[in-house]
């Protein structure tokens, strides 16, 4: 099972001295910790990824034991081009990946299990709100993702940074990645991937567990929350 993590950027909302992925949560763990204890809590002996830029010895000390993959432009581009780099290291199969920031309740990715086996991507998304800062997404008349952005409208929902690429639509996912703005999110790079080459990307309904992108210190206190 290869995984991503992608904790190359600086977290400038936040506002930490620190990669945003170390911020410490209310149970002592810091975000990317909690990542690592609900991969290796639902997987056989994954292969994690972290893909770094902004202060990496602080990541690699913490988790000496991951791959890493280093977006040396971490200061010019956003999450697409991590994911590239990320889907361009990785080995053969496709590659479930998280944004850094995801504070999530470990039953999340058993429910992307049965998808990934399948060799199904997927967009973890939540039904339940539909923020207009956040990634919103619709879908085509056999229930598969068809939209994908922040200029989403009449949304279903919102993707909460939880996604995986089968090895069929990883070749396509690759090449429009490469061809998106350095400013893009990696979302844009999966739009093309669908208009383009056909890729199929099921939405996945999570939104009874939860699953808190930290941005602001808001989010962190609801992330706080919920583990508590």
């Amino acid at each position: 099972m290869q995984v991503a993590i992608l904790a190359a950027g600086m977290g400038t909302r936040l506002g930490k001295p620190f990669p945003k992925s170390l911020t410490p949560l209310s149970d002592g763990r810091s975000i990317m910790a909690q990542q690592f204890e609900n991969l290796q809590q639902e997987f056989t002996d994954p292969q994690i990824y972290v893909v770094v830029g902004f202060k990496l010895e602080m990541i690699l000390e913490a988790h000496p034991r991951a791959l890493f993959v280093y977006n040396e432009e971490f200061d010019r581009t956003n999450t697409s081009k991590s994911l590239l780099r990320l889907l361009r290291s990785s080995g053969p199969g496709g590659v479930l990946w998280l944004n850094g920031d995801v504070v999530f309740h470990p039953a999340v990715l058993g429910r992307l299990a049965p998808f990934i086996d399948a060799g199904q991507s997927v967009v973890a998304v939540n039904t339940s709100a539909v923020a207009e800062e956040e990634v919103k997404y619709t879908v085509d008349g056999d229930g598969f993702i068809d939209k994908l952005s922040k200029q989403v409208q009449n949304a279903l929902g919102e993707a909460v940074g939880i996604n995986y690429v089968s090895e069929a639509d990883k070749a396509a996912l690759i090449q429009r990645l490469d061809e998106v703005d350095d400013q893009d999110y990696f979302e844009r790079g999966i739009e093309l991937a669908i208009e383009q080459d056909g890729a199929k990307f099921l939405p996945v309904d999570i939104s009874d567990l939860y699953a808190v992108e930290v941005d602001f210190a808001e989010d962190l206190e609801r992330a706080n929350a919920q583990l508590s």
